[in-house]
C-alpha cells in the first residue's frame, strides 16, 4: 500500500477537454493537507506504516489520549486519523505535511467513502427485484415471493435478499482517473462519481495500476 490522502467531497461538475471539446464529468474533492502524526517501524511495532491526520478542530472536541498522541508529533488537534502500511518509511518525518501534489494528472486512484443512506428500503429499490403483475386481481405487486423451503430447512438462509437498510455502507470505487490538480487550493478533480454525499469524508489512495493511463 502507498500513502494516500484524506479529503471532503465538495460536489460534481463538468470540465471540457481542450483538444476534443468533450465534456468530462468530474467530482471536486478538497484533499488535505494532512499531517504525519505517527511513524511505525518493524523494530518498535512489528510492522512499518505511516499515520496521517486531517481536519483541524478545537481541542475540546478530542479526548485527552487523542491530544496526547498528537502532541508527540507536535501536530494540531486533528479529527481524523488514517494509517497506511509501507515497506519503507525513511522518507517521512513526524509533522511532515502530505498535500494533494502526491498525485499527478492521469494517475489512477481508489476512493473509499460511506455511501448515501436511504433508510429502510423494499425489495425493488434495494435489490432491483422485478415487480409482479399490476393487473386487477393480482396479489403480488411488490411482494418478495417465496423466501425459502418449508419443512426443510424450515428457516430462511442467512444472506437472503430481503427488505432492510439500504446504503450507509463503506464503498470503494477503483481506478478513477485524476483529471486536474490545484496544489494551491488543495483541490482534486476525479473523473466520475465517488461514494457519499457532499461533505462526506473520503480516503484517496493510489490504485494498484498507479501511473498507468
Amino acid at each position: 500500500m502507498s500513502v494516500g490522502i484524506l479529503g471532503r467531497k465538495l460536489g460534481m461538475t463538468q470540465i471540457f477537454d481542450g483538444e476534443t471539446g468533450l465534456s468530462i464529468p468530474v467530482t471536486v474533492i478538497q484533499a488535505g493537507p494532512c499531517t504525519v502524526t505517527q511513524i511505525k517501524t518493524k523494530e518498535t511495532d512489528g510492522y512499518s506504516s505511516i499515520q496521517i491526520g486531517y481536519e483541524k478542530v478545537k481541542e475540546k472536541t478530542l479526548t485527552r489520549p487523542e491530544l496526547g498522541h498528537l502532541k508527540k508529533s507536535e501536530a494540531e488537534p486533528l479529527r481524523h486519523l488514517k494509517e497506511y502500511r509501507l515497506e519503507d518509511v525513511t522518507e517521512y518525518q513526524l509533522g511532515q505535511t502530505v498535500k494533494v501534489d502526491i498525485f499527478q494528472d492521469g494517475d489512477l486512484v481508489d476512493v473509499r467513502g460511506t455511501s448515501i443512506g436511504r433508510g429502510f428500503a423494499g425489495y425493488q429499490k434495494r435489490h432491483n427485484f422485478r415487480r409482479g403483475s399490476m393487473t386487477h386481481g393480482s396479489k403480488n405487486h411488490r411482494l418478495p415471493g417465496s423466501t425459502g423451503a418449508g419443512t426443510t430447512p424450515g428457516r430462511v438462509y442467512p444472506g437472503k435478499k430481503m427488505a432492510g437498510r439500504y446504503g450507509g455502507t463503506t464503498v470503494t470505487i477503483r481506478k478513477l482517473k485524476v483529471v486536474q490538480i490545484d496544489a494551491e487550493q488543495n483541490i482534486l478533480l476525479l473523473k466520475g462519481a465517488v461514494p457519499g454525499k457532499e461533505g462526506g469524508l473520503l480516503n484517496i489512495t493510489p490504485s494498484k495500476t498507479f501511473g498507468k493511463k
